[in-house]
Formats: structure tokens, sequence, C-alpha cells
């Protein structure tokens, strides 16, 4: 059985493009739980609570229950659930998930072939976390899930990612761009969109990286008009939906966002109804279908208004990055 070609066909439900990541965060959970404690059993109501903040934090932005994957996660192979009655879901209703003592773990063969090859576990990591979520999301959701990738990277079982040395080829949709990284940062001069930052060490660029505005792993093309030069700390916010574009190539701040630092002020709030700095001439702009996807898909609530004219500088620029007088670290 090809358990790398199962996960990444996962059946997840879809529409109009809508995000539903609540399997692949199920699957890595259960992952991270198997790393843990091979023989352990995850019981629905002791977990639930865990599983919502995963999926506030990782999912879409409306409310959602964990629920739904613990039950039809099953349909895929590689997920069972038994309750006091014995094995079987008794289906996706929180209320009888909790009554009847539900409990889910990773399917029986898939628990048989992470032990007699464990490196097949970070193949498995890498290949929903690659499918489902931006790059610069993965540290930390490993960690959120309590993933421990060291061993099995030492082992080489996540070197190759779905198709290469470590992977299957049948697993790949397609191949990444290698050229994307390098014309966006062109396009934007090499400086953040957001604030303007454009550090440097020796000839290299540091600090800055080709931000997809839709999501790769959701069918986001390596184009420049889906990508934006951003510095790390602006490309894990707006991936993290707390930063978004709105009409007029302004910047969004969501209002869910709370920041009490002055740091906070600089770096975040400040940015709210700027301007996006860039591309150079004749170079297009992020195209209005992907800003969309990305306003529907992945930024968190309501944008905030502006902030009062103290927080920007020379030329209405954000007065972003530097703190007491001196360069703050971004990223």
């Amino acid at each position: 059985m090809d358990w790398l070609e199962r996960v990444a066909k996962l059946r997840r439900w879809t529409s109009n493009d809508v995000r539903a990541p609540h399997k692949p965060l199920l699957l890595l959970y259960a992952l991270g739980s198997f790393q843990r404690d091979a023989d352990g059993e995850l019981r629905y109501s002791a977990v639930e609570e865990e599983l919502k903040r995963l999926l506030e934090e990782y999912g879409p932005a409306r409310p959602t229950t964990p629920a739904y994957p613990f039950h039809h996660l099953v349909s895929d192979g590689v997920w069972e659930v038994r309750t006091d009655q014995g094995l079987g879901s008794p289906g996706s209703g929180v209320r009888v998930l909790r009554s009847s003592g539900a409990t889910g773990r990773l399917a029986s063969d898939l628990r048989v072939a992470l032990r007699k090859e464990p490196a097949l576990l970070g193949r498995l990591v890498r290949v929903l976390l690659d499918f489902h979520f931006p790059p610069s999301l993965h540290a930390d959701l490993c960690e959120a899930v309590g993933l421990d990738l060291d061993p099995v990277e030492a082992a080489g079982g996540v070197s190759g990612g779905p198709g290469g040395a470590g992977g299957t080829g049948r697993a790949v949709r397609r191949q990444r761009d290698r050229r994307m990284r390098e014309l966006v940062l062109t396009a934007y001069e090499f400086q953040c969109a957001f604030c303007g930052y454009d550090g440097m060490l020796g000839a290299s660029t540091v600090g800055l990286e080709a931000a997809h505005v839709r999501w790769w792993s959701f069918d986001g093309p390596d184009e420049v008009d889906n990508g934006l030069c951003l510095c790390s700390l602006h490309h894990k916010l707006f991936d993290k939906g707390v930063l978004g574009l709105g009409e007029g190539r302004r910047i969004l701040v969501s209002q869910r966002f709370v920041g009490r630092s002055e740091a906070s002020r600089q770096q975040v709030l400040a940015l709210a109804g700027r301007p996006v700095i860039g591309p150079q001439a004749g170079v297009p702009p992020v195209a209005g279908r992907h800003r969309q996807w990305h306003a529907e898909q992945v930024f968190r609530g309501e944008a905030r208004e502006p902030l009062t004219p103290a927080y920007t500088g020379a030329g209405g620029v954000p007065v972003c990055g530097v703190v007491g007088g001196q360069a703050s670290l971004l990223g």
C-alpha cells in the first residue's frame, strides 16, 4: 500500500476554492501523538479543545469543529474510531462523540507500516505540510502538534519530499518554479512591500522572502502577479491572516491582532491602510483574483481603521522596524 499517495489524496470538502484543512490537521496531530506514544489513543472529549485551537489558528477564518474530521477521516483509510460499543465511528455530531467515549488513532495497517519503517512518518508529514500549508508555517505547525522531525530528518525521512528521494512520484501534483523568489524580489526591488526593509549581508539579501498571495498548496501559481516580496516578519503575519491586501493595493491589518508594545504599533498596526511598496514600473501587481482568495481564505476577521499620522514617517511610509532609535530584527 502506498501510504504517501493515500495521504496526498485525502478527500476534502471543496467549494469555490474554500480552504478545508481539517483532515490534514487532525492527521498531523495523530502523527505527533503516535511519535510520542505508538500505542496511545486520542479520546475525543480529551483532545477536542486542543484540536479546536489548531483549527482556529491554522484552519479557515470561519468557525469550525474538530468533530467533522474526527468522523470523516475514517473514510480515507488512515484513521480509525472506536467507541464504548466497539470499532466504528458513531457519527460527526459533537454530543455523540463525547457521550459514546469515542477515541481515534491511526489505522492499524498504517501503525504497522510506521513501526516497520520509522522514516515513513517524516515523509507523511512532509506531504501533509507541502500540500496544505505555506512553508512559513511548517515549523510552527509541527511544534503545535508536538512533532519532532529531527530524528526522522537524520534518517532521511523528509529529505526528498513528495516525489523526491524520500517520496513518491505519484504523490506529486506539480513542481515549484525555482525562479519565483528571484523574479518576485527583483520585481519589488529587493525591499519588503509592506515596510520597505531591504537588508543585505555582503552581496546577499537577508530576511527577505517571496510570499505567495494565493498559497502554492492551493493552486497558487509561481508567477509575479501572485507574489509579494516581504520581510520574514510580515511574510509570517501575512500567511497567518494578520495582514492582507485590500482595494487599491492598501494593506489590511486584522482587528483580531492585539499588540500593546510600541514595536507592535510601529511594525504592524501602523501598516493599516498604507499602500503597498512596488512593484517597479512595467511589472504586474498582485492580481485581483489572488488578492480576493487571500482575503476570503486567510485574512482573519475585519480590517482595522488606519492609525493616526503620528505612526508614519516621511512620505506616509510606516515607521516600521525601528524601535528606540535602533533597527529591530524583522523575522
